[in-house]
């Protein structure tokens, strides 16, 4: 099992930057695909970025050239760096990571409670 604990949500103006931070912990041997989706009010959760165990990035249109998604295997942590913000970049972001219990097992998805972001002046 692994828990997902998201940080760094807030309220920013246009044009703000803010840094979320995801901890995951638990029993896993390791993290696979890491993440991050996001759900507005009245939308449905889309995946904003994700990064490969080898740190391989991938980014929805909206967000290239503005976010940054990293991680750091040996703290089992995933950060998504967030500048130029805009109003509707408002949302709830939520943390996911891909787990193993072994070596070359199945990844199991989980999924963190969520960070609320606000850009608004």
């Amino acid at each position: 099992q692994v828990q997902l604990v998201e940080s760094g949500g807030g309220l920013v103006q246009p044009g703000g930057s803010l840094r979320l931070s995801c901890a995951a912990s638990g029993t896993f041997f390791s993290l696979r695909v890491m993440g991050w989706y996001r759900q507005a009010p009245g939308n449905q959760r889309e995946l904003v970025a994700s990064i490969t165990g080898g740190g391989n990035p991938n980014y929805i249109d909206s967000v290239k050239g503005r976010f940054t998604i990293s991680r750091d295997n040996a703290k089992n942590m995933v950060y998504l760096e967030m500048n130029s913000l805009k109003p509707e970049d408002t949302a709830v972001y939520y943390c996911y990571a891909g787990a193993a219990r072994y070596i070359s097992s199945p990844t199991v998805n989980y999924w963190g409670k969520g960070t609320l972001v606000t850009v608004s002046s």
